[in-house]
């Protein structure tokens, strides 16, 4: 996204967050129409994908400070869907999820065709392919995982229409079946609870037979090195309960001083 562009998505939507908040109340609701309403008000041209200007302050992009400055200490505003058309401003506690530096790197032989990592055209469809190609879903949960749908978009009552990155299925020795919604993370993105909550309706609403795990990916500086996270939500935070990173190399770039070392990790 251009700064012009990011420009015109911050007015936008902090004009309708004026027309919204009043001092004290911690959510309110608008409705997408006022999206297009608000735009020709102040005479910008709003991109054909109308969606794109949500998402990007629900999951890339930093609120504009105007609205920024109204939480109180140690909160944030985030937007949430709210039906079909409609979305919610909601205060919340801020929550984020970023790599540990010391964590130990496990290193996996690299399975990543070379052609896919030539041709991958986005950091996300560059790393969901990877973490496909080696079966990290397998190994970071001990299951055998398969890739349902990528960019699976559903309509949930109540919420509206979400999209996850990917849908794994799997099982386990004792035969428990498990949906796996995994959420990517390129660039300098960091997971929150917002995109995890829809995440977690989507388990409810359509694989309610089947053990939610949610799993969030994303590239350690280097594309060698993915970080792997098992997260749940507690409340209204974010709780992360395994990470790991997994360095992807040759083969024989594997010393036996390294196997004797990851032995011993549990």
């Amino acid at each position: 996204m251009t700064k012009q562009t990011s420009n015109k998505y911050a007015a936008i939507l902090s004009e309708i967050f004026r027309a919204h908040y009043k001092k004290g109340v911690d959510s309110f609701e608008f409705l997408r129409p006022e999206l297009e309403a608000t735009a020709t008000k102040l005479g910008i041209t709003l991109p054909k994908n109308l969606g794109d200007l949500i998402y990007s302050f629900r999951f890339r992009t930093a609120m504009p400070n105007d609205i920024a400055t109204t939480a109180s200490k140690g909160r944030e505003w985030i937007i949430e869907l709210a039906g079909t058309a409609k979305y919610r401003f909601r205060l919340a506690k801020i929550n984020r999820i970023v790599p540990r530096e010391n964590q130990y790197e496990i290193k996996i032989p690299d399975a990543t065709p070379e052609i896919i990592r030539r041709h991958a055209l986005t950091d996300e469809q560059a790393l969901l392919a990877i973490v496909r190609y080696n079966r990290l879903i397998d190994i970071f949960l001990g299951v055998t995982a398969y890739s349902l749908q990528n960019h699976l978009r559903t309509n949930i009552p109540g919420v509206g229409q979400t999209e996850t990155d990917e849908v794994y299925v799997a099982v386990r020795q004792t035969g428990e079946q498990f949906v796996v919604p995994v959420q990517a993370k390129g660039g300098n993105d960091q997971l929150g609870a917002v995109q995890l909550r829809q995440d977690l309706a989507l388990c409810t609403h359509v694989f309610s037979h089947l053990t939610c795990r949610l799993v969030a990916v994303q590239f350690k500086k280097a594309e060698d090195v993915i970080v792997m996270f098992e997260v749940t939500l507690q409340g209204d935070e974010l709780k992360v309960l395994e990470e790991r990173h997994y360095r992807l190399v040759p083969a024989g770039d594997i010393t036996s001083e390294d196997l004797e070392t990851m032995r011993r990790l549990k």
